[in-house]
């Protein structure tokens, strides 16, 4: 079987997303702690028109 077995249950995104909690979770707590930071992010949008940008606009704040 060349297929992985874990294709059964989880898309590619959420495999490496797990991977990488199991992996923060491994770490010393300094180095977990800015590693978790680094995983957080804000989702922003932005429309443009005539080659002109709008405003921002935030989705999702970034958590600190």
């Amino acid at each position: 079987m060349s297929a992985a077995s874990w294709r059964a249950h989880f898309t590619f995104n959420k495999y490496t997303a797990i991977c990488a909690r199991a992996t923060r979770q491994a770490l010393k707590e300094e180095e977990r702690a800015a590693a978790e930071r680094r995983g957080y992010m804000a989702l922003r949008y932005q429309e443009w028109k005539d080659g002109k940008a709008s405003e921002n606009l935030n989705l999702a704040e970034k958590k600190q």
